[in-house]
């Protein structure tokens, strides 16, 4: 099968960065499914696997797909099924025309999505689920969180994106920050209420909106820059959850006297550790994929690039590097 692999050491600019492989195709594990890839997303944690891996990898952590084979103990898919999955970040990425994942982290793709557009969802979804209805406390359901409130800084990333349309869909008032008319426009169309300029004092944004502080808070990105503001912005007992990487760890101590909760989301947490509810993934995918057919929920893909070449994979890294990008980019095969 044909494989994009990505050279450790390099950066995404380098002529060598990644490079064509013919690899075998992989004999699923017991509870594995071989899967025919037909599309993959780019998310940020190809970059940071990629800048700090010890060694040449296939990278790649969203997809859709055909089951081709499956485990001797696989009971919940048969060959034929369409899926879409993140998978595990500590085995082989998706970006090569097949692909092993295990059954528990896998769900069937929505009805009514393209490939393309199904590929874009699965990472995401289930950052943004877990972040707001495991870390943040919020029931998961339809307009069932009476108005309370959510901040959530870097409202048109990736799972930005899907925070948005989640916390809207279980009746939380959204407040979302984007800098760009075209940003603030994109948030907007998927269901925020209000919209914050966090390039401005963050705080005074929220003021200004007509609140003085927020339930939560779901911080995307730049956390460092944020930190202070969130502080500010976050009600006594309130609670916030962080996925970005901080070159230092924040001084958590004037959160003291707001009693407020601090949460990290790492959605490869489960697969990682092989935690005994790893099946919970597919069931938030299964949950998800019924909320898109009954057009709740959009995709958030906003770019396509057609090809598994080298060449489409750097540039899908240098694009995402730029710190720029709506929604998400997603590669057909």
């Amino acid at each position: 099968m044909k494989a994009i692999v990505a050279k450790h050491g390099s950066a995404a600019r380098d002529n060598d960065a990644f490079s064509e492989h013919a690899l075998s195709i992989p004999e699923p594990g017991a509870r594995d499914l071989l899967v025919r890839v037909m599309a993959v997303g780019m998310n940020p944690v190809d970059t940071k696997v990629r800048r700090r891996m010890q060694e040449d990898k296939v990278l790649g952590w969203d997809a859709y797909g055909i089951v081709e084979k499956t485990g001797a103990e696989v009971s919940a898919f048969q060959q034929g099924d369409p899926l879409y999955y993140a998978g595990d970040v500590t085995r082989p990425g998706c970006n090569s025309q097949y692909h092993l994942v295990d059954e528990r982290l896998a769900g069937r793709a929505p009805h009514t999505l393209s490939p393309q557009d199904s590929a874009a969802l699965p990472l995401t979804t289930i950052t943004a689920w877990e972040g707001l209805f495991e870390r943040l406390g919020y029931a998961a359901s339809e307009n069932v969180n009476n108005g309370a409130t959510v901040l959530i800084i870097g409202g048109a990333g990736g799972v930005g994106s899907m925070a948005i349309q989640l916390a809207r869909w279980a009746g939380l008032r959204v407040f979302a920050t984007a800098s760009r008319p075209e940003t603030r426009a994109w948030c907007t169309k998927l269901g925020a209420h209000v919209i914050l300029d966090h390039s401005n004092n963050l705080h005074e944004e929220l003021k200004a909106a007509g609140a003085e502080s927020v339930d939560s808070i779901f911080c995307t990105t730049q956390m460092e820059r944020h930190w202070q503001a969130m502080v500010a912005c976050i009600r006594p007992f309130g609670r916030i959850v962080l996925i970005d990487d901080p070159a230092e760890s924040p001084d958590i101590r004037p959160l003291k006297f707001k009693c407020a909760t601090i949460s990290w989301e790492f959605m490869f947490a489960r697969s990682m550790y092989a935690t005994p509810d790893m099946a919970e993934q597919g069931r938030i995918l299964a949950a998800v994929a019924q909320l898109v057919d009954n057009g709740v929920i959009v995709s958030t893909r906003q770019e396509t690039v057609h090809g598994l070449t080298p060449e489409n994979i750097r540039a899908m890294h240098i694009r995402q590097e730029s710190g720029t990008t709506i929604g998400k980019q997603v590669l057909l095969v």
